[in-house]
């Protein structure tokens, strides 16, 4: 077991996990943020990707005890994004899907 800190959405998160724990598992199944989505699982589909230090990173490829330190932001982090909104609307009007 790892102990890593995060700074998740902006908040601390301190935790242990597991070496060959993706980050991707730690958000949805610690963080309990189910808007990273797992699609094909090899880092080709982009569902999964996330603002990790301020670039984008694919988190079911990357570990999450690598990441010990790091700024993490999730979709989630966008709500208050006007941009997002925009980009949120168009999809529900168009019935887009991720991935």
């Amino acid at each position: 077991m790892n102990t890593i800190h995060l700074h998740v959405n902006g908040r601390p998160v301190e935790t242990e996990v597991e070496a060959r724990t993706s980050l991707a598992d730690f958000l949805r199944e610690r963080c309990r943020l189910t808007g990273t989505h797992l699609g094909c699982e090899h880092g080709v589909c982009g569902a999964c990707t996330v603002d990790l230090d301020g670039r984008m990173a694919r988190s079911c490829i990357t570990l999450a005890a690598v990441c010990d330190g790091a700024a993490v932001r999730t979709v989630e982090g966008f709500d208050s994004d006007p941009t997002m909104q925009i980009v949120r609307d168009a999809f529900h009007e168009a019935h887009g899907l991720q991935c």
